[in-house]
């Protein structure tokens, strides 16, 4: 599989210093019933990377997601204009695009395999535990499936983008068992998430089947992450003092920040060899680049909200980032509406299984000798 050159070398580790307390608790009196019931549907709802998904069905490399070209990030741009004839050039943004989209996945859903096992050893309750012990079984098969999707069916890999590197480091270097949850349940996954929904809904309609059925699958378990976070941070937030609820609120701006520029692609345009100033001009003029970087933030203001730690700094934060209108939105329809699209994936994928079946059975058919034919006259 070819690893994309961006010009620096991130390495092949990645480490950072074990920080917190290992919590146990000797009490077994389980009083959360919200916690239970999500530990049980995470258990209900585990499935299998290697089997639910149809990784026999193929992915053109040239346009992996099935998109028309007005998608393409420089869509538009001087570098546009003087390549876009080009129809191998055309092909190597799409490929380029996806494999680097799809790389931060799954480096995301590495960091998330971390958290969720951090979460297991400093949180202080065992409702908590239960549950943070099932994210860590999804989070690996999430990174199972990513890794497959990307050296399988795309070949190309990117390494980890800077900003999502740094906000590991700060959420998995804190001390306070309540971090991970916020910048990882909230903030990474939240961003994900709304990512996620937007390539779903993009490859849906048999555009692009199988990455389709991968982001809708994984979506379904990312709701229950989501929940898990607000669960558990609601009535701990509700406690805080001003100047704890401040030095979090400070946490959630910068890490914004950070993910809001996370999505220039920058190391796209070094290893593809563009003018790099042109090619972030163009994304942040871009009127669909605009709205998909604000988008992306559909989940994690509602949350934000909904656990207790939106105040004005965050507010004015967010307006300048232009995301400020998703603190209406209702967490809860949206996370409906993944379990409805991940019921509606398999629904297709066994309908597709139908289909092949009746059309190999058909040649089948079509090949057998003729009974009546010559030899029986």
């Amino acid at each position: 599989m070819e690893i994309a050159d961006t010009g620096t070398d991130p390495g092949t580790d990645f480490q950072v210093p074990a920080s917190g307390d290992a919590r146990m608790t000797w009490e077994y009196d389980l009083r959360d019933e919200r916690l239970m019931a999500l530990y049980q549907r995470g258990k209900d709802r585990q499935w299998d990377a290697a089997t639910r998904i149809p990784w026999e069905l193929e992915v053109d490399r040239a346009n992996p997601l099935g998109q028309p070209e007005e998608l393409i990030p420089i869509h538009g741009s001087r570098t546009w204009e003087r390549f876009g004839h080009d129809r191998k050039f055309v092909a190597d943004l799409f490929l380029h695009t996806t494999a680097w989209q799809f790389s931060q996945f799954l480096h995301g859903e590495q960091g998330a395999l971390v958290c969720a096992s951090r979460i297991v050893e400093t949180v202080p309750d065992l409702e908590s535990k239960f549950y943070a012990s099932t994210q860590v079984v999804d989070e690996a098969r999430h990174l199972e499936a990513y890794n497959r999707f990307v050296q399988e069916k795309l070949g190309l890999m990117y390494p980890i983008n800077p900003a999502l590197r740094e906000l590991l480091e700060q959420t998995l270097a804190d001390s306070r068992w309540d971090m991970p949850y916020l910048g990882m349940q909230v903030l990474i996954e939240g961003l994900a998430l709304a990512a996620f929904g937007l390539l779903r809904d993009a490859t849906a309609g048999g555009a692009a089947p199988l990455p389709h059925a991968l982001l809708a699958y994984v979506m379904q378990d990312e709701a229950r992450h989501v929940a898990f976070g607000r669960l558990a941070l609601r009535q701990l937030y509700a406690e805080l003092s001003s100047a704890e609820r401040k030095d979090r609120q400070e946490f959630v701006i910068e890490g914004s920040r950070l993910l809001f520029r996370r999505f220039r692609g920058d190391e796209m345009w070094q290893a593809l060899g563009l003018d790099h100033a042109d090619c972030v001009t163009a994304i942040e003029n871009s009127p669909s680049m605009k709205a998909f970087r604000s988008l992306l933030f559909s989940r994690v203001v509602p949350a934000l909200r909904d656990i207790g730690l939106w105040g004005e700094p965050v507010a004015a934060a967010y307006e300048k980032l232009g995301v400020i209108e998703y603190a209406k939105y209702d967490l809860d329809t949206l996370m409906a509406r993944d379990e409805d699209m991940a019921q509606a994936a398999e629904r297709e994928q066994r309908e597709l299984t139908v289909r092949q079946a009746q059309v190999a059975e058909t040649i089948a058919i079509g090949a057998a000798p003729d009974p009546g034919g010559a030899d029986s006259s």
